[in-house]
């Protein structure tokens, strides 16, 4: 009997220990494959007319690293260990041919030192590592340099070395356009920083707008040059960490929403969004088809004089969303289509563990009160045997 008992012991150990290994893997790999699968590259309306296939990008917002001096160690690791497997199961399921940050990479780039600096990005690159053939580029946002009184020389060139991007630049894909803007340099008031940037807009706006137009009027052929940098004639993409002027997010719907209580608190131009001047700049002189940033955390689209669509992208990390997603973009010179992914919800990977363990331990009590009965029912006969 005494050996039978240790074999339903050591039986129900084994089993619980396989179960809650089977949690722990579904949880933090598996749970990724079963979200991810059920997305797909949206197709395009109609063809390119250029004989160029389509591109696929993958766009997504405030990864928000922690860092060394807020950031503490079991947060780091759960929601770094999150992002890292969301990004590599994205990779490998889903095969974009280049990937867009839009912003606040990290959480602590504005006040970082050298060597915390250096530890950051040696993680960013753990996590959002991907092969030589996929493109990845990172837009600047507030947290990776500060805000506009925040912003300097130095963590703006820190920053622009690493990703190898600068503030104002235009990067061209199969015959599309996108503007990479540093939002934290639209202020308006001529910093040098601002002026820079705003110079260098203006100046791409120009090439842009002459390569889009050249030779369809008489007019631009006087006030185009031709050392001017050419582009293909498409209407560009913006791409920027802070977005477009609206009053606030009331108009803004979706499960990825900002929460019913604050779609009416009202934005801060510079400081939640653009300002109305700098927007409206923005807007004229690069006339795009469509913007896509990120900084409010939450999901939005708003059409800008009814012919400028933006799309505000939610953050990719479980530290600001209980609900995490990116967007997939199909592109061709001519036309768009946008899907939303969502990754796991952070709660149901806690309630699964919370329900494991609760089951796990009811068992455990069950064998244990089982083990007790029938040792004082051994005992008791036993004692019974003996008396006679």
């Amino acid at each position: 009997m005494h050996g039978l008992s240790c074999k339903c012991k050591w039986g129900l150990t084994l089993t619980l220990f396989l179960s809650v290994i089977c949690v722990f893997i579904f949880c933090e790999y598996l749970i990724y494959y079963s979200a991810i699968l059920r997305c797909s590259w949206p197709k395009l309306n109609r063809d390119s007319g250029k004989g160029l296939p389509p591109l696929r990008a993958l766009f997504l917002s405030d990864t928000h690293l922690l860092g060394a001096i807020k950031g503490h160690w079991f947060d780091k690791l759960r929601r770094e260990w999150q992002m890292e497997r969301a990004f590599q199961t994205a990779l490998g399921v889903l095969q974009p041919e280049v990937v867009f940050i839009l912003g606040d990479i990290f959480d602590e780039g504005k006040w970082s030192s050298p060597k915390d600096w250096e530890d950051d990005v040696r993680r960013f690159k753990q996590i959002f590592r991907h092969p030589r053939d996929m493109e990845l580029i990172a837009i600047i946002g507030n947290h990776d340099i500060g805000f506009h009184q925040e912003m300097s020389w130095y963590k703006l060139e820190r920053f622009e070395r690493v990703f190898n991007v600068t503030s104002a630049r235009i990067v061209t894909y199969k015959g599309v356009n996108f503007v990479l803007v540093n939002s934290m340099a639209m202020h308006g008031d001529r910093c040098p920083i601002c002026e820079h940037v705003e110079n260098e807009l203006y100046s791409l706006s120009q090439a842009l707008n002459c390569s889009v137009l050249r030779n369809r009027s008489s007019s631009m052929r006087t006030y185009c040059q031709e050392d001017m940098q050419k582009f293909p004639r498409s209407s560009p993409i913006i791409l920027q960490h802070y977005p477009l002027y609206r009053p606030n997010d009331a108009e803004c719907t979706g499960q990825d929403a900002a929460s019913p209580e604050e779609r009416h608190q009202v934005f801060h131009e510079r400081y939640d969004v653009l300002s109305q001047e700098a927007s409206q700049r923005l807007l004229w002189w690069f006339q795009p088809r469509l913007i896509l940033s990120g900084h409010t955390h939450s999901a939005c689209k708003v059409v800008h004089d009814n012919k400028h669509p933006e799309i505000s992208v939610p953050s990719f990390s479980w530290r600001n969303r209980n609900n995490p997603s990116f967007i997939l973009g199909t592109f061709s010179p001519t036309d768009f289509q946008l899907a939303k992914c969502f990754l796991p919800e952070e709660s149901s990977v806690v309630a699964i563990y919370c329900s494991t363990a609760m089951v796990v331990s009811l068992l455990l009590m069950a064998h244990l009160h089982l083990t007790k009965t029938s040792m004082l029912l051994a005992t008791n006969l036993m004692g019974k045997h003996k008396g006679f």
